[in-house]
């Protein structure tokens, strides 16, 4: 009969260094630490939005660069890193988000398209890049939803393009 006596001793001296946590639905800013006093927990810091892009050809400059790909990194904060691969040559700059009355929006979709065909719902934003052999691109876009919308960019060598974020 010692066994059982040994299984409940060894049992105890492991339960011993439990302890129960009990489930508390307040919300997580403030808990009762063992002293009583509430400590506090930052909410978790929400993570950079990514959006991919895709910019096709508009004009004959355009088209012989070829469709090109594009990656917006969103602060979550109206700010964020615009990356756009051109051939062997990567473009690197900013995005911001812009108010719908910002001066000078609306530009870029002129010269791409010549016309006033700029969308007008949507949060617009603006991106630029450049590249270390002195190539630029400025583009100007609306997102309609989360992650998608559409856009124009103008490169410094005259190629026009559309482009659309989003799958």
């Amino acid at each position: 009969m010692k066994l059982p006596a040994l299984a409940a001793t060894s049992l105890s001296l492991f339960l011993s260094a439990c302890y129960i946590v009990p489930i508390d639905h307040r919300p997580p800013a403030s808990y009762p630490a063992a002293s009583g006093e509430n400590i506090s927990i930052p909410p978790a810091q929400p993570q950079p939005a990514i959006y991919q892009a895709r910019l096709y050809p508009l004009n004959d400059i355009a088209g012989k660069m070829g469709v090109l790909t594009a990656q917006v990194s969103d602060g979550l904060n109206g700010h964020g890193n615009f990356t756009l691969n051109n051939g062997s040559d990567t473009l690197t700059g900013e995005a911001s988000r812009v108010a719908n009355d910002h001066p000078g929006f609306g530009t870029v979709y002129r010269q791409v398209y010549g016309d006033n065909r700029m969308p007008t719902n949507g949060r617009r934003g603006i991106a630029n890049a450049a590249g270390s052999r002195g190539s630029y691109v400025n583009c100007e876009y609306v997102l309609t939803a989360a992650a998608r919308g559409t856009g124009a960019c103008l490169f410094s060598n005259g190629a026009r393009y559309q482009i659309h974020f989003g799958g």
